[in-house]
């Protein structure tokens, strides 16, 4: 083989593994567009359907009359509140249990909320919205408002709605319209499974409760679920300056002082 040959046959080679490191170098870049695209997408449609289910309409028999869980506060009695009255910071959380971003939430400052209120620096005020019902269509939300209000006549809101978020169905599965289903998932809580318990599931005690609460939330003109506020100042809607566990954490201790 001649000296010119094997130059030949080394350069083509060496084209051949340029051209392939090109197309890596294409074929990465062309799949890091999609992602993004993709992602942007999601919130996209995620705000989309925030607007949507915002003014959607549940259709449900919600006529009956307004029975309000035990030890709720606040204006019509439409506040769960958990936490000690005289804590120096008040964090009101609007939340749709069908809802991905309230689990998203959750997974991520339920530990932080959780170690403030037991250090007495923060009471927590949970309200409930039933958006998506509106949004996707199905009652899940409405149905696991009226559950976890009758986890609260139990004294036991707390550890039943962490465990509604942990259990959550897609959005678009509309799961928690069973009772069986909330039921079954009330047994993951110490003493909640009980007849009383089931009868009020079974016969949506709160429904109207539920679906007036919701109400207050469409007339608040709140963005979507959740909505976060710390003594009253929304502090999770800034994209710019996102909130972290260790932010609401150090807002909390300078309110405590």
């Amino acid at each position: 083989m001649s000296e010119n040959s094997h130059e030949g046959k080394r350069t083509a080679r060496e084209r051949l593994a340029m051209e392939r490191e090109k197309h890596k170098a294409q074929e990465k870049r062309r799949r890091t567009l999609i992602v993004a695209a993709a992602v942007v997408g999601v919130l996209g449609l995620a705000a989309a359907i925030g607007v949507i289910a915002a003014g959607g309409d549940d259709k449900k028999d919600t006529s009956g009359p307004v029975v309000a869980p035990a030890g709720a506060s606040g204006e019509d009695s439409l506040v769960i509140p958990v936490g000690e009255d005289a804590a120096p910071a008040t964090l009101t959380i609007w939340e749709d249990f069908r809802c991905p971003a309230c689990a998203q939430f959750e997974q991520a400052y339920n530990p932080t909320i959780d170690e403030l209120t037991d250090q007495g620096k923060l009471k927590v005020e949970y309200r409930l919205a039933t958006i998506i019902d509106g949004g996707f269509g199905g009652q899940g939300s409405l149905r696991a408002a009226n559950a976890a209000a009758c986890a609260q006549d139990a004294g036991k809101f707390k550890p039943y709605h962490d465990v509604l978020f942990e259990n959550q169905p897609a959005e678009a599965d509309d799961a928690f319209a069973e009772n069986s289903k909330l039921i079954e998932l009330a047994g993951k809580v110490d003493g909640l499974d009980t007849t009383s318990f089931q009868s009020c599931v079974n016969d949506g005690t709160h429904d109207s409760w539920a679906a007036k609460s919701n109400d207050a939330f469409r007339e608040g003109g709140f963005r979507g679920t959740p909505t976060v506020l710390l003594d009253g100042e929304d502090i999770f809607g800034d994209q710019q300056n996102p909130l972290t566990p260790e932010k609401l954490k150090q807002m909390v201790e300078d309110a405590a002082g």
